[in-house]
Protein backbone atom coordinates (compact mmCIF):
# COMPACT_ATOMS: atom_id res chain seq x y z
CA UNK A 1 0.00 0.00 0.00
CA UNK A 2 2.91 2.31 0.78
CA UNK A 3 4.37 1.83 -2.71
CA UNK A 4 1.07 3.01 -4.21
CA UNK A 5 1.11 6.19 -2.13
CA UNK A 6 4.70 6.87 -3.15
CA UNK A 7 3.84 6.34 -6.83
CA UNK A 8 0.85 8.66 -6.64
CA UNK A 9 2.98 11.43 -5.07
CA UNK A 10 5.54 11.16 -7.91
CA UNK A 11 2.94 11.46 -10.70
CA UNK A 12 3.03 14.71 -12.66
CA UNK A 13 0.07 16.68 -14.05
CA UNK A 14 0.12 14.89 -17.41
CA UNK A 15 -0.27 11.46 -15.84
CA UNK A 16 -3.08 12.75 -13.58
CA UNK A 17 -4.81 14.18 -16.63
CA UNK A 18 -4.52 10.84 -18.48
CA UNK A 19 -5.90 8.92 -15.48
CA UNK A 20 -8.80 11.43 -15.17
CA UNK A 21 -9.64 11.24 -18.88
CA UNK A 22 -9.51 7.45 -18.79
CA UNK A 23 -11.94 7.42 -15.84
CA UNK A 24 -14.22 9.84 -17.65
CA UNK A 25 -14.11 7.64 -20.77
CA UNK A 26 -15.11 4.58 -18.73
CA UNK A 27 -17.99 6.56 -17.22
CA UNK A 28 -19.23 7.70 -20.65
CA UNK A 29 -19.07 4.15 -22.00
CA UNK A 30 -21.01 2.73 -19.03
CA UNK A 31 -23.89 5.25 -19.15
CA UNK A 32 -25.28 4.43 -22.64
CA UNK A 33 -25.15 0.71 -21.90
CA UNK A 34 -27.44 1.21 -18.90
CA UNK A 35 -29.81 3.37 -20.95
CA UNK A 36 -29.92 0.77 -23.71
CA UNK A 37 -30.76 -1.98 -21.27
CA UNK A 38 -33.46 0.18 -19.66
CA UNK A 39 -34.95 0.92 -23.10
CA UNK A 40 -35.01 -2.81 -23.94
CA UNK A 41 -36.78 -3.60 -20.68
CA UNK A 42 -39.26 -0.77 -21.27
CA UNK A 43 -39.94 -2.00 -24.82
CA UNK A 44 -40.46 -5.52 -23.49
CA UNK A 45 -42.98 -4.26 -20.93
CA UNK A 46 -44.77 -2.21 -23.62
CA UNK A 47 -44.95 -5.25 -25.91
CA UNK A 48 -46.40 -7.33 -23.08
CA UNK A 49 -49.02 -4.65 -22.33
CA UNK A 50 -49.92 -4.39 -26.02
CA UNK A 51 -50.26 -8.17 -26.24
CA UNK A 52 -52.53 -8.11 -23.18
CA UNK A 53 -54.71 -5.38 -24.74
CA UNK A 54 -54.91 -7.27 -28.03
CA UNK A 55 -55.91 -10.46 -26.19
CA UNK A 56 -58.58 -8.60 -24.21
CA UNK A 57 -59.98 -7.03 -27.41
CA UNK A 58 -60.06 -10.43 -29.12
CA UNK A 59 -61.91 -11.92 -26.13
CA UNK A 60 -64.44 -9.08 -26.16
CA UNK A 61 -65.09 -9.61 -29.88
CA UNK A 62 -65.42 -13.37 -29.35
CA UNK A 63 -67.77 -12.75 -26.41
CA UNK A 64 -70.05 -10.48 -28.48
CA UNK A 65 -70.14 -12.93 -31.39
CA UNK A 66 -70.93 -15.85 -29.10
CA UNK A 67 -73.66 -13.94 -27.27
CA UNK A 68 -75.27 -12.89 -30.57
CA UNK A 69 -75.15 -16.43 -31.90
CA UNK A 70 -76.75 -17.79 -28.73
CA UNK A 71 -79.43 -15.08 -28.76
CA UNK A 72 -80.32 -15.97 -32.35
CA UNK A 73 -80.47 -19.70 -31.60
CA UNK A 74 -82.43 -19.37 -28.36
CA UNK A 75 -84.95 -16.94 -29.86
CA UNK A 76 -85.85 -19.64 -32.41
CA UNK A 77 -86.64 -22.17 -29.68
CA UNK A 78 -90.30 -22.79 -28.94
CA UNK A 79 -91.66 -20.44 -26.27
CA UNK A 80 -88.43 -18.53 -25.56
CA UNK A 81 -89.37 -15.27 -27.35
CA UNK A 82 -87.09 -12.27 -27.05
CA UNK A 83 -83.80 -13.13 -25.35
CA UNK A 84 -80.57 -11.57 -24.12
CA UNK A 85 -77.43 -13.57 -23.23
CA UNK A 86 -74.48 -12.52 -21.07
CA UNK A 87 -71.37 -14.72 -20.93
CA UNK A 88 -68.43 -14.44 -18.57
CA UNK A 89 -65.04 -16.03 -19.23
CA UNK A 90 -62.59 -17.63 -16.84
CA UNK A 91 -59.50 -16.54 -18.78
CA UNK A 92 -58.30 -14.89 -21.99
CA UNK A 93 -57.66 -18.18 -23.73
CA UNK A 94 -54.30 -19.76 -24.41
CA UNK A 95 -51.77 -19.34 -27.15
CA UNK A 96 -49.97 -22.59 -27.91
CA UNK A 97 -46.35 -21.76 -28.68
CA UNK A 98 -44.21 -24.04 -30.84
CA UNK A 99 -41.18 -25.48 -29.08
CA UNK A 100 -38.14 -27.33 -30.31
CA UNK A 101 -37.82 -30.35 -28.04
CA UNK A 102 -34.71 -32.48 -27.79
CA UNK A 103 -34.39 -35.62 -25.71
CA UNK A 104 -31.58 -38.01 -25.11
CA UNK A 105 -32.14 -41.42 -23.60
CA UNK A 106 -28.54 -42.09 -22.69
CA UNK A 107 -27.15 -42.13 -19.18
CA UNK A 108 -25.65 -38.96 -17.80
CA UNK A 109 -24.28 -37.71 -14.51
CA UNK A 110 -27.63 -36.02 -13.82
CA UNK A 111 -29.90 -38.98 -14.41
CA UNK A 112 -31.09 -41.42 -17.02
CA UNK A 113 -31.94 -38.97 -19.78
CA UNK A 114 -31.97 -35.31 -20.65
CA UNK A 115 -34.87 -33.18 -21.80
CA UNK A 116 -34.54 -29.73 -23.29
CA UNK A 117 -37.05 -27.45 -24.98
CA UNK A 118 -36.60 -24.10 -26.67
CA UNK A 119 -39.27 -21.71 -27.86
CA UNK A 120 -39.36 -21.13 -31.60
CA UNK A 121 -39.46 -17.46 -32.61
CA UNK A 122 -40.85 -15.91 -35.79
CA UNK A 123 -38.10 -14.67 -38.08
CA UNK A 124 -39.97 -11.57 -39.26
CA UNK A 125 -40.71 -10.12 -35.82
CA UNK A 126 -37.54 -10.95 -33.92
CA UNK A 127 -38.52 -11.91 -30.36
CA UNK A 128 -42.16 -12.91 -30.94
CA UNK A 129 -42.77 -16.61 -30.22
CA UNK A 130 -44.36 -18.60 -33.03
CA UNK A 131 -47.97 -19.32 -32.03
CA UNK A 132 -49.22 -22.48 -33.69
CA UNK A 133 -52.81 -22.14 -32.47
CA UNK A 134 -54.96 -20.14 -30.11
CA UNK A 135 -57.44 -21.75 -27.78
CA UNK A 136 -60.70 -19.94 -27.06
CA UNK A 137 -61.33 -18.65 -23.54
CA UNK A 138 -63.10 -20.93 -21.06
CA UNK A 139 -66.70 -19.99 -20.28
CA UNK A 140 -67.19 -19.30 -16.56
CA UNK A 141 -70.93 -18.65 -16.49
CA UNK A 142 -74.00 -17.80 -18.58
CA UNK A 143 -76.94 -15.52 -17.85
CA UNK A 144 -80.00 -15.90 -20.08
CA UNK A 145 -82.79 -13.33 -19.87
CA UNK A 146 -85.78 -14.57 -21.87
CA UNK A 147 -89.44 -13.61 -22.24
CA UNK A 148 -90.58 -17.22 -21.94
CA UNK A 149 -88.38 -18.10 -18.94
CA UNK A 150 -91.44 -18.02 -16.67
CA UNK A 151 -92.47 -21.39 -18.13
CA UNK A 152 -90.60 -24.27 -16.47
CA UNK A 153 -90.54 -26.31 -19.73
CA UNK A 154 -88.86 -23.40 -21.62
CA UNK A 155 -86.44 -22.79 -18.75
CA UNK A 156 -85.47 -26.50 -18.73
CA UNK A 157 -84.87 -26.44 -22.51
CA UNK A 158 -82.66 -23.35 -22.24
CA UNK A 159 -80.63 -24.90 -19.41
CA UNK A 160 -80.18 -28.17 -21.32
CA UNK A 161 -79.03 -26.21 -24.38
CA UNK A 162 -76.43 -24.34 -22.30
CA UNK A 163 -75.21 -27.56 -20.71
CA UNK A 164 -74.88 -29.14 -24.16
CA UNK A 165 -72.88 -26.19 -25.50
CA UNK A 166 -70.57 -25.44 -22.59
CA UNK A 167 -68.75 -27.62 -20.06
CA UNK A 168 -70.49 -25.91 -17.14
CA UNK A 169 -72.11 -27.04 -13.93
CA UNK A 170 -75.84 -26.30 -13.68
CA UNK A 171 -75.33 -23.66 -10.97
CA UNK A 172 -73.17 -21.64 -13.40
CA UNK A 173 -76.21 -21.08 -15.65
CA UNK A 174 -78.82 -18.55 -14.58
CA UNK A 175 -82.07 -18.21 -16.51
CA UNK A 176 -84.47 -15.40 -15.65
CA UNK A 177 -87.70 -14.01 -17.08
CA UNK A 178 -87.48 -10.80 -19.10
CA UNK A 179 -89.70 -7.93 -17.93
Amino acid sequence: MKWLMDYLKKMDKTKWLIVGLFGLLLLVIAIPADNLQDKRQEQSVQRALMSQEIAENEVQQYEKQLEQKLEQALSRMDGVGKVQVIITFRDLGNAVVEKDISRSDGSSAYGEGQYQEETIYEESSGKQPYVSRKEVPSVEGVLVIAQGAGDSYVKKNIQEAMLALFPLEAHKIKIVKMT
